[in-house]
């Protein structure tokens, strides 16, 4: 009996998704709830499950391929009850899998000549010399490389000889020769991100205020406390809980930074849900801590923590990354010093993170040395006053560098 694999309903706003990558190929044996093709939408990586055991008889929409809900992706030869896939599929596949011996069989029957070795076989044994040289080293790379990864991201992965890249924009060009040159069309989802940033720059009154934060109180705070956090709560204590807790504290004595604007209207929000950008191998995603002022810093840490393996396993939900009334994200992690972040429409700001850096600054009159985090927020200004953009960033540097009025919300 044939089962047919289609393409899942997809979320309200998606009209139609793009075939990013099949796990397994015709005539390869599956599993019941074994993911066999991931479909890449603009917002989100759908996986794709095998409806039952058996037999990839055929498989209908090639990788790149655009379709719609209930579109049939593969065909399945389903296995009979208490018996395994047929000999005879998995014999196909197996051959099918075998690469052909013919040049070695031939090269086996040829006669061995006493020849001196030529030009082009020295080359090679040269070549050959130089990768046995590099492969372990190489080999290490692509470990640390991969054990970075989800799970879907890893089986992607391995079947590209490693490649994440390759994994996911099959098109990455090879970047070899004197002057390589190629063109590849953008993902669905950094087709996405584009459009919308630039959504954000045409349409907004953008402008950003800058400030600086003295880590020494939290670093304290984290050192004193690091071990005991993470044994009561089996999570590790992060920055970003501090600056969604300070963040929270500052939405709610400037509201008009947690609101929007629709039309000529402005949308006051009552809640506090706050966007965290998350990177990934494919873009920027930002997943949302719904009513994070009814967070305390471990429920913070593991929804943050949760939501970066999600992301990086090609799993957020739609609903998991709509409805934010404010943003941050953290430049920082990858060594910026300063940035510009742009806001995450329709959201009126968004506060950036950067790197902690020692730098020398006056206190009391005398130069000492301290641990200095450069933080920007960037707003719309047709909503958001510059005086009131000011305050509230200050607001965030006094939180963080005196973190016990956080708990006294003073």
């Amino acid at each position: 009996m044939t089962i047919e694999v289609k393409v899942p309903l997809l979320p309200e706003s998606i009209a139609d998704a793009t075939v990013a990558v099949w796990h397994k190929k015709a005539g390869d044996t599956i599993s019941r709830n074994e993911n066999i093709v991931d479909l890449e939408t603009d917002k989100v990586m759908l996986e794709v499950p095998a409806p039952a055991d058996g037999v990839i008889k055929e498989i209908k929409k090639d990788k790149g391929s655009t379709v719609h809900a209930q579109e049939v992706l593969a065909i399945i030869e389903e296995a009979k009850a208490g018996t395994q896939p047929s000999k005879a599929a998995e014999a196909t596949a197996k051959q099918a899998a075998t690469p052909p011996k013919t040049t070695e069989a031939k090269q086996q029957q040829a006669p061995q000549q006493r020849t001196q070795p030529s030009q082009q076989t020295l080359a090679q044994q040269k070549t050959q010399q130089a990768t046995q040289q590099i492969t372990p080293q190489t080999t290490q790379q692509t470990s640390k490389t991969q054990a970075n990864l989800g799970p879907a991201a890893r089986r992607a992965a391995a079947e590209h000889g490693g490649d994440v890249l390759q994994a996911y924009h099959p098109s990455t060009p090879d970047m070899t020769g004197a002057r390589p040159e190629q063109r590849v069309p953008m993902t669905r989802m950094r087709a996405r991100i584009a459009e919308r940033l630039l959504e954000v720059k045409q349409n907004t009154a953008m402008l950003t205020t800058f400030n600086e934060v003295n880590m020494a109180p939290i670093m304290e705070i984290r050192q004193r406390y690091r071990d005991k956090f993470e044994k009561k709560y089996k999570t590790r204590l992060g920055l970003m809980s501090f600056f969604v807790r300070a963040s929270v504290e500052a939405l709610k004595r400037f509201p008009t930074v947690n609101a929007s604007i629709d039309g000529n209207d402005i949308v006051y929000h009552g809640y506090f849900d706050v966007g965290v950008a998350v990177s990934t191998d494919r873009g920027l995603v930002v997943p949302v801590l719904r009513d994070a002022d009814q967070m305390n810093m471990a429920d913070i840490e593991m929804a943050i923590a949760d939501a970066a393996e999600k992301a990086r396993d090609g799993k957020l939900t739609l609903e998991e990354m709509q409805g934010g009334t404010f943003t941050i994200t953290n430049g920082g992690v990858f060594g910026s010093l300063l940035a510009t972040p742009i806001l995450n429409a329709p959201q009126c700001a968004i506060l950036g993170m950067h790197k902690i850096e020692e730098r020398p600054v006056v206190e009391n009159g005398q130069i000492v040395i301290r641990p200095m985090m450069y933080v920007a927020l960037s707003y719309d200004h047709r909503l958001i006053d510059g005086k009131e953009s000011v305050t509230f960033l200050v607001t965030i540097k006094e939180l963080l560098e005196d973190p016990t009025r956080l708990l006294l919300e003073i």
